[in-house]
């Protein structure tokens, strides 16, 4: 009966996707909805991208096993992401009436820079995706009592995302977000409700959980590599997260700028709250069920993200699985399809277009679907190789754009000196340093990303005052955005 209902809502959704592609019309359709999502759908766009698969399954399991010590990056700092985006960038990104990220880059540096800070970006997005798709087959191998094999699974799950993703672009994404966001606020509330009863209820969950001292963000007796870590976890989530395509696209694909700041800011507050709920039916699991807690013995770090898994379908009801497992797949689906549209995106924009520049916006739509699945086979290969905790992946992605995209983005809005010298040092040094530090000393107490940052930062700073020798190639701000407000005489795609 469960698998049953769990295949009705799948076929809904991929029934949803399918026809919100009636709306698609062209590139920007496809990649921004045509600008015009009114603020409840860009709200439930910015949460239900943002409340994936790592939320449900493996920050709350990281939390039973580390407390919030364990968890800095998520969702405190991509929550801070989220309000940062919203506060800083997003009238910015509006008014410079871009498709992609990476077109940020190419007005304000030129071609060598757009390319370069593009291609980290659709790489840091394969950990992001492959986490989701991870799930996805843990989902369909949980339910099917082990009868499909965990491989076989991830690529059923791809596949299901692919179908619905691929005809209606951010018009599938937004009309499936938006079942999904309510899918997941109502069941995940009543599953929290349930649990918590079979626990002994609220009061003694977190009374458990304040007496074991998981409630505990900042512990004062941690040592110096303690703090460093949770730097580390913090930045990769609240800067490295800024500069990515979905982000940008549910910013951008708002129906104006007060929208966009609203709809961003709203969803991550929404998103902070709600992240909580998962966190505390894992550890209520716990506190019922203290056996579980022999998942965190195992080898592979994944296995910890079984824990919502396995009570809810030993202990619970047949309407609590429904609303569990429904709500469950709401996340992974919605942040799936968004990590797979964002990487086409920026990819087919900013690191294929600029060589073929007059493809025709039939041709860009083409291409835009045969990249996406192509994406999706090397997120599959990812995912099938790969013993990291969902946490973990996401975390690692984000280490990508962090020392190769965030300090560009920020110099080329706030900073007039920023130029192109400076923008490729910072990429060059950033990204260098960091896969440096990583490969000769990942034990050390400063974290790689975080040493990549900084020399990202000084790599900005040096290039852009240095005596020029390589030429600027992009617009002042001031320039792009009279490019934007008069566009007749600007570059048009």
């Amino acid at each position: 009966m469960l698998v049953t209902f769990v295949v009705a809502y799948l076929l809904v959704t991929i029934a949803i996707g399918l026809l919100a592609a009636r709306r698609v019309h062209g590139a920007k359709d496809y990649l921004v909805a045509g600008r015009s999502l009114p603020l409840y759908m860009n709200v439930a766009t910015v949460f239900a991208t943002w409340f994936g698969a790592e939320t449900v399954l493996s920050v709350s399991a990281t939390f039973t096993r580390d407390g919030l010590a364990g968890i800095p990056g998520d969702p405190f700092g991509a929550s801070l992401c989220l309000v940062l985006a919203a506060l800083l960038f997003a009238r910015l990104f509006y008014r410079l009436n871009l498709l992609t990220i990476g077109d940020f880059y190419k007005v304000r540096y030129g071609k060598s820079v757009e390319v370069l800070t593009s291609v980290a970006i659709v790489l840091s997005y394969l950990g992001w995706t492959s986490a989701q798709l991870t799930a996805l087959g843990l989902v369909i191998h949980v339910l099917s009592g082990g009868a499909v094999a965990f491989q076989t699974a991830i690529m059923i799950g791809a596949a299901i995302v692919v179908v619905y993703t691929i005809f209606g672009g951010m018009w599938s994404v937004a009309f499936t977000d938006l079942l999904q966001t309510v899918v997941i606020l109502i069941g995940l509330t009543a599953v929290a409700w349930l649990v918590g009863d079979l626990a002994g209820g609220a009061t003694k969950v977190i009374a458990q959980a304040a007496s074991e001292g998981k409630l505990i963000l900042f512990d004062l007796n941690m040592d110096a590599a303690g703090w460093w870590a949770m730097a580390g976890a913090f930045f990769a989530f609240a800067f490295g997260s800024i500069p990515q395509q979905d982000v940008f696209q549910r910013m951008t694909s708002a129906k104006d700028e007060k929208t966009a700041v609203r709809g961003t800011t709203i969803g991550a507050l929404v998103y902070f709250v709600f992240a909580f709920v998962p966190i505390y039916i894992a550890y209520a699991a716990i506190v019922h069920s203290p056996e579980l807690a022999k998942l965190f013995e195992s080898e592979d770090a994944r296995e910890i993200q079984r824990i919502l898994p396995d009570l809810v379908l030993g202990q619970m009801p047949l309407w609590a699985q429904i609303l569990f497992f429904g709500a469950l797949l709401s996340a992974i689906l919605s942040t799936a399809s968004g990590a797979l549209l964002a990487p086409t995106a920026t990819f087919t924009e900013n690191v294929l277009r600029p060589f073929v520049p007059n493809m025709s916006d039939r041709q860009m739509l083409v291409t835009l679907r045969i990249i996406l699945v192509t994406f999706t086979a090397c997120a599959l290969l990812f995912a099938m190789n790969s013993k990291s905790t969902m946490y973990e992946m996401v975390q690692n992605a984000y280490n990508v754009t962090l020392c190769g995209a965030f300090v560009p983005l920020v110099a080329g809005a706030f900073w007039k000196r920023a130029n192109t010298q400076g923008a490729l040092l910072s990429f060059v040094l950033g990204i260098g340093t960091w896969l440096g530090a990583t490969l000769t000393a990942p034990e050390a107490m400063i974290p790689a990303n975080l040493i990549g940052f900084a020399a990202s930062i000084v790599g900005m700073v040096l290039g852009s005052l240095a005596p020029t020798l390589i030429a600027s190639r992009g617009h002042s701000m001031e320039t792009a955005l009279h490019q934007a407000a008069h566009p007749s005489g600007a570059h048009k795609h």
